[in-house]
């Protein structure tokens, strides 16, 4: 039977709390997530832009009302005179952003899968 390793006489120097965050951000890649969550942060509000600047005004072009977020119906209530409104438009032009967002992520995947940087899930993994 082999025996139990035998503890080092020398005791591994105890680590403080600031050096065993740092050693979790860097194992876990949490800087790289942070950073990576502030440029989508930064790459959503530009994409939001481009749809409400040129998107939509576009989109406006071609409706009786001229702009697209402004697309509603009035329903009246069942009891009494009160409507309620639903902005539909408004629901439309945030499908919009969320396409163009989709389809940025998409492209990014695409090109960096090309060049190596992040895996190709969607490639069977050959048998070993």
């Amino acid at each position: 039977m082999s025996e139990p390793p035998v503890s080092s006489p020398i005791k591994e120097k105890k680590k403080g709390f600031t050096q065993e965050f740092i050693f979790f951000l860097k194992t876990f890649g949490i800087i790289g997530l942070a950073i990576a969550f502030i440029i989508g942060q930064a790459a959503s509000k530009l994409v939001t832009a481009f749809v409400n600047d040129i998107i939509d005004p576009i989109i406006g072009l071609f409706l009786p009302g001229g702009n697209l977020s402004g697309l509603s119906v009035q329903v009246p209530n069942l009891y009494g005179d009160a409507t309620s409104e639903f902005l539909y438009g408004d629901l439309i032009a945030n499908i919009i952003d969320f396409m163009v967002i989709a389809l940025i992520v998409f492209i990014l995947y695409k090109q960096l899968s090309k060049r190596g940087y992040v895996e190709d899930k969607t490639v069977p993994e050959e048998k070993k």
